[in-house]
């Protein structure tokens, strides 16, 4: 049975397409010169990636495509609602209309293109955009980056807990940032993790890292008689109380503030959910924080992971690489495996974990455990 090319013949490939009179040969044959250019196109994109970004980030900034939501608008038009002078708008909306985010109407005008209105329906995605300057500000010099030669920049200001190790988390304008934008890309998440796994089976949901709530607003409605906790930094918990009362599920949710690395979790859930938070830790934490949880759960409860994962089948690779790099640039944290996470959850006293299907694994997919017995818990990680 054919198993593929051999080393050699890759090693060989490599050396012929890195080789000019090759590249030139190609781009003149009749027979060729169509693969040529697609490769061309493919590795200018891969340089143009930075400038498609950065269009895309002045097409929020700016108002054009929320200018575009209820119809198509003449360049003129266009120009005065984003404070461009014509020609500066020109150069924006036919990159715009390249990246597919606009495209020509009637009469010259322009109107919302395929992923400029998709775009637009998704909140969450506008939120992350906003946010891109800090993290593009932080890859000024990804090579110092990646050798670990950079101070730590602007998103390990940003997200303030993640070099502290007393819990503290700065000031209060800094905790509500992050926490805003963390409840703005939450309901998606929040909705295929609701979607995958059975919550309406469990009597008491605790939430750890659950920032204002978000999370557990949308659990309360699809279990109306699931009874719900909230642990998180204090600050970000005093966040919570006010909008879970504003829902009205103040009586039936019990929030705690702490630090999981120096308070131990409250126990009573017989389900424990981590949303987006173990990829935010390096192993030693993510192990105890995993230890913990096991600690406040009865024999039998259940923790429900739910992040990005690595080569989860229908996941987007790009995913990956955009949150890697982030993590990287916060400064603590990396996207696992599911293989990863298993060992994790064993070495921490769980067993049989299970990955449940979600219709968007690139932004959410889900992992779960049962909690063994006392005397099956690993001392750690090998």
């Amino acid at each position: 049975m054919w198993r593929g090319p051999t080393a050699g013949f890759r090693s060989w490939r490599d050396r012929l397409l890195a080789n000019g009179r090759f590249q030139r040969w190609i781009a003149r044959s009749p027979l060729l010169r169509r693969i040529g250019r697609r490769h061309a196109g493919a590795l200018f994109d891969l340089c143009s990636g930075f400038v498609y970004s950065q269009v895309l980030y002045a097409s929020v900034r700016s108002g054009l495509l929320d200018a575009l939501r209820d119809g198509a608008l003449p360049l003129a038009r266009l120009g005065q609602r984003c404070g461009l002078p014509r020609e500066r708008t020109l150069l924006l909306i036919e990159a715009t209309d390249l990246l597919g985010l606009t495209q020509v109407r009637h009469g010259n005008t322009r109107g919302l293109g395929l992923l400029g209105a998709a775009l637009l329906g998704n909140p969450a995605v506008l939120r992350m955009i906003e946010h891109q300057p800090l993290f593009y500000g932080d890859l000024g010099d990804p090579l110092a980056l990646l050798q670990g030669r950079s101070a730590p920049g602007r998103l390990a200001g940003y997200w303030s807990y993640a070099h502290r190790s007393d819990g503290a988390t700065g000031a209060a304008t800094a905790v509500a940032d992050y926490t805003e934008l963390m409840a703005a890309t939450q309901p998606l998440v929040a909705e295929d993790l609701l979607d995958a796994y059975p919550f309406g089976a469990h009597r008491v949901l605790l939430d750890v890292g659950g920032g204002d709530g978000t999370f557990l607003r949308a659990a309360a409605l699809r279990s109306p008689r699931l009874r719900l906790m909230l642990f998180d930094l204090p600050d970000v918990v005093e966040i919570a109380r006010v909008r879970l009362e504003a829902a009205g599920l103040a009586t039936r949710t019990a929030l705690y503030g702490g630090d999981f690395a120096a308070t131990r979790l409250p126990s009573g859930a017989d389900v424990v959910t981590l949303v987006r938070v173990v990829h935010d830790h390096d192993d030693a934490a993510a192990l105890a924080l995993l230890a913990a949880v096991r600690q406040a759960l009865a024999r039998g409860g259940r923790i429900v992971i739910a992040e990005p994962m690595r080569a989860v089948p229908g996941s987007l690779p790009a995913t990956e690489i955009y949150l890697g790099f982030y993590l990287l640039a916060m400064g603590q944290g990396r996207v696992r495996s599911v293989p990863e996470l298993r060992e994790l959850l064993r070495a921490a006293g769980f067993a049989r974990p299970r990955l449940h299907p979600t219709p968007r694994p690139w932004q959410c997919a889900v992992l779960s455990a049962s909690a063994a017995p006392e005397r099956r818990r690993a001392a750690g990680v090998k």
